[in-house]
């Protein structure tokens, strides 16, 4: 039998029985076995697109999903989705060949029935729950049946193209010459055994990096995965690396005698992971917070969370290309291990060998942020979609039971670039990144986000 059949995608063609589907909502604990949008949406703000993100997130949450493999499953499933209800409406040009769908087809059907077939391929779950849940809200008939069909039809034609694009995920993480090793003292060296919070996430001892080959997986919208690639890293002996290590050594430590209580705040509230949402999830989670207010056709939500999710799988895409082609050293490991092989002048370079962060060390090369290539992508592409940077809004976090240090707290931006920059920042305050992995990050997240935008999903003449 064939995964996807085995999948439940064969379950289109037999009678949808009423039954509840796992998305259902139920009483918001912040991310506690809860429907996140009833955490955000007002009442009647609801709706097909906003359903299946939700289905989505609560995957991510449920299966442990890390960020860049969440990143992906987000971009698969909302493109696919949008891919087949545009098909329907012939709203808008695509890139991607998947054509016309049936006239008289229900577009919001098809988008329903499009998305779980691709979830279900991401996630290995087949949603059969879902499905039934969602279609049992659209009185039968033609309309109906044609929506269903061309879902389906839509849904494969995506993963036909989608079989080759370098995704396959490896559990053992061997880096198969994707990209050459360091071999100098900035190597990337796993994270020491003693990192993990409780409560909160924590990390294999000694794990090997994370996903290699990540930025080798064919982009949405970029050209290659290394269209927006860093540029290296400071020179270990160079007064600049000395000012870093110092800066980050002093604000990034577990008892940081310099770091304020509101630092301290926004590490954990940004840190987002592994037992939740992840960051890309948390910037869907922000964009549906936002967009509800828009009163948008449901073609053109349905467009916008599409190239929210293929960006931000994308951004992930770029960061992992640009980690592991720099290869660089995390800060804990500089700091603790190091120190003595860099060379550096500076006095203010030295071990630390009792050294900690505040936050959990990911496994992983540090340089490029993941975090702020996520949310500068996100902030520019709302930025884009609405018209506008300036959006005063406040937001809590949507896995309040992994630090329950955050229950009650509310933080307040005065634009969604302010929203990207603490996003980043957080990184520092936590101890995990340099400050150039995030300088860089925002600005590739940018330009991610921009080309995407100009480039993907325009009007039909």
């Amino acid at each position: 039998m064939q995964r996807r059949k085995f999948l439940g995608l064969s379950t289109l063609a037999v009678p949808y029985l009423p039954l509840a589907g796992c998305v259902a909502p139920r009483v918001a604990q912040h991310g506690h076995r809860s429907s996140y949008t009833t955490q955000i949406l007002e009442p009647g703000n609801n709706n097909t697109v906003f359903h299946w993100i939700d289905a989505t997130l609560q995957q991510v949450r449920d299966q442990r999903v890390v960020p860049p493999r969440a990143a992906y499953n987000y971009g698969l499933s909302t493109a696919t989705g949008f891919l087949a209800a545009n098909g329907v409406t012939k709203s808008y040009s695509e890139p991607f060949r998947i054509g016309d769908g049936p006239s008289g087809a229900h577009p919001e059907v098809a988008y329903g029935v499009a998305f779980s077939i691709a979830a279900a391929e991401a996630f290995q779950q087949p949603f059969v729950l879902e499905r039934n849940e969602f279609l049992n809200r659209f009185a039968d008939g033609e309309a109906k049946s044609l929506g269903v069909e061309w879902g389906r039809t839509a849904a494969f034609r995506v993963l036909d193209q989608r079989t080759r694009d370098g995704s396959e995920p490896s559990k053992v993480h061997y880096y198969l010459d994707d990209y050459p090793r360091r071999q100098d003292a900035l190597c990337w060296i796993p994270t020491g055994p003693f990192y993990g919070a409780t409560p909160g996430p924590a990390f294999s001892t000694f794990s090997r990096g994370l996903y290699p080959g990540h930025g080798r997986i064919k982009p949405w919208a970029m050209k290659s995965g290394s269209q927006f690639r860093l540029s290296d890293f400071y020179d270990p002996e160079s007064p600049e690396f000395a000012e870093e290590f110092d800066t980050l050594r002093r604000i990034g430590a577990a008892h940081s005698e310099t770091r304020t209580a509101e630092e301290s705040e926004i590490a954990l509230f940004w840190e987002d992971g592994p037992w939740g949402i992840t960051p890309p999830g948390h910037m869907l989670y922000i964009s549906m917070q936002l967009l509800q207010h828009r009163e948008l056709p449901f073609i053109e939500l349905a467009k916008a969370f599409a190239l929210l999710g293929m960006s931000q799988c994308d951004a992930s895409i770029s960061a992992w290309d640009t980690k592991y082609h720099n290869d660089i050293i995390r800060p804990e490991s500089a700091i603790r291990v190091m120190a003595e092989d860099f060379n550096n002048p500076d006095p203010r370079v030295f071990l630390d060998s009792g050294w900690r962060s505040h936050i959990p060390t990911p496994e992983f090369p540090a340089y490029t942020s993941g975090h702020s290539t996520f949310g500068a992508t996100a902030a520019e592409m709302l930025g884009l979609l609405i018209g506008q940077d300036k959006i005063a809004f406040s937001g809590r976090s949507p896995d309040e039971v992994l630090w329950p240090q955050l229950s009650g707290v509310t933080r307040r931006w005065s634009s969604l670039s302010h929203m990207a920059e603490e996003n980043g920042l957080s990184r520092i305050y936590g101890g995990v990144h340099w400050k150039l992995d995030h300088d860089h990050a925002m600005w590739a997240g940018r330009q991610i986000a921009k080309h995407a935008y100009a480039n993907t999903f325009l009007p039909r003449s």
